[in-house]
């Protein structure tokens, strides 16, 4: 082809993802070779955690051409996923309600953005005969982040997140490998400035600097990858938190400018839209994968949906029915799940002896006030 009708099948590309439902399209060349000592030191450190594929594929992930032979260009594409009534920190407010991270409350994503990336490789290869396309979404060892940033979707920001001015942080990413050499985008420059924002908000001090995350203490890992008990000096830190974090997203001021979805697919599940501690906890196996059937929850499994409801529970506020449920649920519980349910019947009693020797001090106050002997 002709670099005039490469440009020309370029702008069709980009025309195409749009209306194949993505909100921008971009495209790079695979040179990553810049990223190679930052993922190599981020491995030596130890900061992927117990996400051992990380580190089984290494500078792999660098190399799309040898993901995949005969990558010459990655298409990436940005699809928001922001519903229109997030209920964003209004939940994190509720600490009787469960927080579920934005993204996950809709369909998942990865097969939303596949089937889509595939529609978009086999119309190009309708277009010009040249096929040997192959689609990603989080399902690689491919460092999509940068690859993003040098297609021109946004900058990558302290938080390590795609950063874009006019759309925030809120999107999934998602790649096409392409054996074209179609023109290729320009970056755009950073702009987190100063700000530390993401940094100081973090609630486990997991962006231990600026744009490097130690997945060890992140909130995201501890309650989806990390398969084991979570740490007990970090469990108070999770909060309500039960699936995933977005405090950096929240506190970013680029996310004034994030968008709302456009896509059915990404509205909130009712079950899932802020529920209440309890009513999770009260589902068995059966009634979680029913409910999570086409989220990308259900990955999780029962287990670790339970352990994370467990903690959250213990830093809810005291009440009979978290210690009357949590109880009734300790006999059947693997040992994984009991382990969290101790810890969050021991955190419980702790608050109820607090809430008691409050009221017992407060009881004497009133009664040194009105100036009689306390009984109590």
């Amino acid at each position: 082809m002709t670099p005039e009708e490469l440009q020309k099948l370029a702008q069709d590309i980009k025309q195409w993802g749009l209306e194949l439902g993505f909100d921008q399209v971009g495209i790079c060349d695979t040179d990553l070779t810049s990223e190679e000592p930052r993922l190599q030191a981020w491995l030596n450190q130890g900061y992927h955690g117990d996400m051992e594929y990380m580190s089984r594929h290494g500078l792999l992930r660098t190399r799309p051409q040898e993901l995949h032979p005969g990558t010459l260009r990655v298409i990436s594409v940005r699809v928001d996923y922001l519903p229109p009534e997030a209920s964003l920190a209004k939940t994190l407010r509720q600490p009787h309600k469960a927080y579920i991270s934005r993204y996950a409350l809709g369909r998942d994503y990865h097969k939303v953005l596949r089937q889509r990336l595939k529609s978009l490789g086999d119309r190009i290869e309708q277009a010009c005969g040249v096929g040997n396309s192959r689609p990603f979404v989080d399902s690689a060892p491919l460092l999509e982040r940068p690859l993003a940033a040098k297609a021109g979707l946004g900058w990558v920001g302290k938080h390590s997140l795609i950063l874009h001015r006019d759309a925030g942080s809120f999107f999934f990413l998602g790649e096409l490998l392409v054996a074209l050499p179609l023109p290729v985008d320009q970056p755009l420059a950073a702009e987190c400035g100063h700000c530390v924002a993401c940094m100081t908000i973090c609630p486990t001090g997991a962006i231990v600097e600026p744009y490097t995350v130690d997945a060890r203490r992140c909130i995201s890992y501890l309650t989806i990858e990390h398969a084991g008990a979570i740490p007990e000096a970090l469990r108070p830190l999770l909060g309500n938190r039960i699936y995933g974090c977005d405090d950096c997203q929240l506190i970013c001021p680029w996310n004034r400018y994030a968008r709302v979805t456009a896509l059915d697919d990404f509205q909130p599940r009712q079950a899932l839209h802020s529920p209440d501690l309890l009513t999770l906890w009260s589902w068995d196996e059966s009634r979680f994968l029913r409910e999570t059937e086409g989220s990308a929850i259900r990955r999780i499994g029962h287990q670790r949906w339970q352990r994370n409801l467990a903690v959250a529970l213990g830093n809810a506020p005291y009440s009979t029915a978290i210690i009357t449920a949590l109880t009734a649920s300790q006999a059947d519980a693997s040992p994984l799940v009991r382990e969290h349910i101790d810890w969050a019947l021991a955190q419980q009693h702790h608050k109820r002896e607090q809430s008691t020797r409050f009221l017992k001090t407060e009881r004497l106050i009133r009664c040194i006030d009105k100036g009689m002997p306390d009984h109590a």
